[in-house]
């Protein structure tokens, strides 16, 4: 089961959050993201659990609770929407035909 953890401190590691959701099963992996230019938090990160229950269990018992003086939000994630390709230059066919 893949995790959303939100409202994270600035401080918490991946390794924190494996410590955290260990204590109700197997994790995959953890994963606190990052900005891509600087390195700090986001804030938010990931948790995946080798088992649903185990990830549902983590779930029901940290939303909502705190860690690292911070109140977290713990949801199961959802995959990402697909979102439309990029095609650069601005242009665009739907108005292209307008006129």
């Amino acid at each position: 089961m893949n995790i959303f953890i939100a409202k994270l401190s600035s401080h918490t590691t991946s390794d924190d959050l494996t410590n955290l959701f260990s204590q109700y099963g197997e994790v995959s992996s953890a994963k606190v993201i990052t900005d891509r230019d600087t390195g700090a938090s986001k804030c938010f990160g990931f948790v995946e659990m080798a088992d649903d229950s185990a990830g549902q269990s983590a779930i029901d018992a940290l939303d909502n609770t705190d860690f690292q003086e911070k109140t977290i939000v713990v949801k199961k994630a959802h995959p990402r929407e697909s979102r439309p390709s990029n095609t650069g230059g601005g242009y665009n066919r739907q108005y292209n035909n307008r006129y």
